[in-house]
């Protein structure tokens, strides 16, 4: 007997195959994908356009304004769920397909799922080139979707209506797997949307998706107990895979345990609640002096769900012990290989909750434990200092912390670029897994607005507080206007320091002259006056321009009933930042130059590497 089938066209087929796709969250079945976002052109709108209207009461399409900006609030989503559930973008051809690049890197960096849908040309090449085609006069099979490849975990372009079934199976397994997770494109061409087939009714059939728990190996994970057991000065950095995995549990009973301080990179920050007592904070580059003053002397680190890139790591110059042992408990052995790391390729939960039983009657000495809960203290002295309130004409981006954190200490907090991701993640008191929503392996600049709308969108019922720099700003800001239309209040506190006050700063650093960063140092004939409230009013966003640290806590308190996105301004220092805490990141300084502040920071750096760890 031959199967059923349904004949469908390939869209229709892709549209009814995501609402078929369910995962189980606390015992719930649940659709997978929370949405489709789409801009339609004639790549897309009138094959998968078509297939998603026929499908928007079991799978909602929201329209909007820029394709990064609705890619970067997919991938939001998806950090803010925890990979347990995750969106779908759809585009035209062309620019719209590759405005999405950028999104697509940034998913891929941070290990985070997302189903990027663009159209593309004609399969069967008969109206080429066509409008927007990019031709490539040596290969013919070149699209500007080629562009996806080296930023997506899983490629395909569709060129036959029936190569969807296996196209669409391969993407939902590495968007649900931990080891693999991250961006797929499946490259639409335009005539095969519209093509129909006799696909099978099996293809359809629900299917739900389960978060796996790979254990650790038993050589591996011999190799890391014995380690932790000679440890005399071991510490645990906690990156993202443990709000991935759901391992803060996990990660407090072992910590409290055995008496292990734990150490936080921007991805893992939340995993422990400010207050814990063996929460140290923030690690490396952004780190506290609690946090890296442990790094340093540390004997064994358990490097539990992070890549440790390099600002986790002051560029591998943080870690001073010659005895130095790593520990990557990691899902991927990409990372948990790194810098000859002893690897335990496990679950974060699953290898947390292995270690917790097998370490009986281990205890870290207690003058560690005690030495990092005094370190704590200082710097908690530090921290409150650098955050209290002020008078000063200009504030610090770290007052200005002190001030969202005083009226909304209850919020999601999301950024992503520039000098507020550094001074957030050293000084933002977060309460809870997710609290803290911080995109920083890309540092994708315009992330933080888009990023916001995504995070409301997966947690309608939190108060999402952006904060973000005029520059980041300036480079999207659209998404403004699609969170007041779909309802996704968001409240965004807007720092102007008048240019990429952050950038500048690093410039002065590194021996540079004040160039082309601040405004008033770029080739300009007039310098623009931006009014950003009536700017972000114009798109329908409630708005205050306040001019004092007392102002914006008063305004962040009497707008949290705001019925809709409110944008607050403040006018901050571009050269202030806090000094406590951080550590050396290597930024190379040339070599040769005629400017003297330039060759004396080059002394300096060549000193700063003798630091660095080969191995």
């Amino acid at each position: 007997m031959s199967p059923k089938t349904v004949r469908l066209t390939m869209a229709q087929a892709v549209a009814r195959f995501l609402t078929m796709q369910k995962t189980e969250i606390d015992g719930e079945i649940m659709p997978i994908f929370g949405g489709i976002f789409a801009i339609f052109g004639h790549g897309n709108v009138a094959g998968i356009g078509e297939a998603l209207h026929g499908i928007k009461d079991t799978l909602p399409t929201y329209r909007a304004q820029n394709e990064q900006g609705m890619a970067n609030a997919a991938v939001a989503y998806a950090k803010a769920s925890f990979r347990q559930r995750f969106m779908a973008c759809t585009t035209s051809i062309g620019p719209g397909a590759l405005n999405m690049v950028t999104a697509a890197a940034l998913a891929h960096v941070n290990r985070l799922p997302v189903l990027l849908l663009p159209g593309d040309v004609f399969a069967n090449r008969l109206p080429d080139p066509v409008l927007q085609q990019v031709e490539d006069w040596g290969d013919g099979s070149v699209t500007a979707n080629d562009c996806f490849k080296p930023v997506s975990r899983y490629f395909d372009r569709i060129t036959r209506p029936e190569q969807i079934i296996p196209a669409l199976r391969r993407a939902m397994q590495v968007l649900t797997d931990p080891a693999e997770c991250g961006p797929v494109t499946l490259s639409l061409c335009q005539d095969v949307q519209a093509e129909a087939y006799d696909y099978p009714e099996s293809f359809f059939a629900e299917t739900v998706w389960r978060v796996r728990r790979p254990m650790p190996d038993a050589d591996e994970f011999a190799a890391a107990a014995t380690a932790l057991l000679h440890a005399k000065k071991p510490v645990i950095i906690a990156g993202g895979g443990v709000l991935y995995s759901q391992a803060s549990t996990a990660l407090r009973n072992f910590a409290e345990r055995y008496g292990v301080p734990v150490l936080e990179t921007q991805a893992g920050k939340s995993s422990l609640p400010n207050d814990h007592a063996l929460n140290m904070g923030s690690v490396g580059v952004t780190g506290t002096s609690a946090s890296n003053s442990l790094a340093e002397e540390a004997d064994v680190v358990l490097a539990v769900g992070t890549r440790l890139q390099d600002f986790t790591t002051g560029s591998w110059a943080l870690f001073k012990n010659d005895d130095l042992k790593i520990i990557g408990l990691n899902v991927q052995p990409f990372d948990a290989h790194k810098h000859r790391a002893l690897p335990l390729v496990a679950d974060a939960k699953a290898g947390l909750d292995a270690l917790n039983q097998a370490l009986t009657g281990w205890q870290v000495e207690s003058a560690w434990t005690s030495q990092a809960k005094a370190g704590k203290e200082t710097w908690l002295e530090a921290a409150d200092k650098a955050t209290a309130t002020t008078n000063a004409e200009l504030p610090s981006d770290a007052q200005v912390i002190g001030a969202v954190q005083r009226a909304r200490e209850n919020a999601v907090l999301v950024c992503a670029a520039g000098g507020l991701p550094g001074e957030l993640h050293k000084l933002w008191k977060a309460n809870g897994p997710g609290s803290y929503h911080m995109e920083y392996g890309f540092s994708t600049m315009g992330y933080e607005i888009a990023g916001g709308l995504g995070v409301k969108l997966a947690r309608p019922q939190d108060d999402v507080v952006v904060m973000v720099g005029d520059g980041s700003y300036m480079m999207m800001n659209s998404e403004i206007a699609s969170s007041v239309m779909l309802g996704a209040k968001l409240t965004i506190v807007l720092l102007d320091n008048a240019g990429y006050g952050c950038i500048n700063r690093l410039q002065m650093a590194t021996g540079g002259a004040n160039f082309n960063n601040l405004l008033k140092d770029t080739h300009h004939v007039t310098l623009p006056g931006i009014d950003f409230a009536a700017h972000a009013a114009a798109m329908g966003a409630l708005t205050r321009k306040v001019s004092s640290i007392a102002e914006l806590e008063t305004a962040l308190q009497e707008t949290e009933a705001n019925d809709r996105t409110t944008v607050i301004v403040i006018d901050t220092d571009p050269l202030i930042t806090t000094d406590a805490g951080g550590h050396w990141w290597d930024v190379a300084v040339p070599e040769v130059s005629d400017r003297p502040q330039v060759n004396a920071a080059r002394e300096a750096y060549v000193q700063a590497l003798k630091a660095q760890r080969a191995g």
